[in-house]
């Protein structure tokens, strides 16, 4: 007997919308998105918010914007540009209009969320525990701060505050202990609550991370978050949310954490 999931819930991250292979039948990234989309209908891969079970599971599309880094900037140092650093600005392919570097994508991708206002207030009203998911970061507070990051100016290509006005707008402003946001992209391991909404990622990640990560290493197992009419216990071990749990964000500091001033002094 071929074992499988009942249902499979999908949103597209940055590396799903690469324009980059010999061959490929895409004109840009959006008909490539619209193509995964097709594909996921045929297979019966859920991109559409759905209750099951009696829990109500939203998928959010987003996408980022330089303007959600709202921290101080690390100086100093010689820091690759986003263009060189991130494959996004040359991998992916927009139409006219729609551009990295400004908030007309994140507005863009925000927008689809809108044709499944109807099945999400159904859920609100139906469903006391709701998940909703997205493959961008909501908040910056989800992120290391700048000065303990390998690339400082990785919040700028992360997140999208159009994302948690959306997350807001399901689980409320002030939040409650049935509100759950999973996210992803930035591969750090994070269980923290803000504001009243949870916000997880455990990420699979990179084989390489995963050798020298500290949340289940090589042998990473998907972390169950809901099950039997529960929320999980808190996932553990978290690096940073643990870190940041204990000590307080102080994105005013820039400093160097001593491992990225030894990799600027290498370079």
């Amino acid at each position: 007997m071929v074992m499988r999931f009942e249902h499979v819930f999908y949103v597209p991250g940055n590396h799903d919308l690469w324009c980059r292979r010999e061959g490929e039948d895409y004109v840009d990234s959006l008909q490539k998105l619209n193509k995964l989309l097709d594909a996921c209908r045929v297979l019966g891969v859920e991109t559409n918010p759905m209750v099951v079970d009696g829990l109500g599971i939203i998928p959010l599309f987003s996408w980022y914007h330089e303007s959600f880094d709202r921290e101080k900037d690390i100086t100093g140092i010689r820091i690759q540009s986003l263009e060189m650093a991130c494959k996004d600005f040359h991998a992916c392919k927009w139409p006219g209009g729609l551009s990295n570097g400004d908030t007309s994508l994140s507005l863009y991708f925000d927008a689809i969320n809108e044709k499944s206002l109807n099945v999400v207030k159904e859920i609100q009203g139906t469903c006391s525990q709701i998940i909703t998911f997205s493959h961008f970061v909501p908040r910056q507070e989800l992120c290391p701060e700048k000065r303990m990051l390998f690339y400082p100016k990785l919040p700028k290509i992360i997140g999208s505050d159009y994302l948690e006005v959306r997350i807001r707008s399901i689980h409320g402003i002030q939040g409650s202990e049935s509100a759950c946001h999973v996210f992803g992209h930035t591969h750090f391991c994070w269980d923290a609550v803000l504001d009243g909404i949870r916000y997880v990622q455990a990420p699979l990640a990179y084989p390489r991370e995963r050798k020298r990560r500290m949340n289940g290493g090589e042998d990473w197992l998907p972390f169950c978050i809901y099950s039997g009419g529960n929320f999980a216990d808190r996932l553990s071990p978290c690096y940073w949310s643990d870190y940041y749990s204990a000590n307080p964000r102080t994105p005013h500091n820039t400093e160097l954490a001593p491992w990225v001033a030894r990799f600027y002094n290498q370079t």
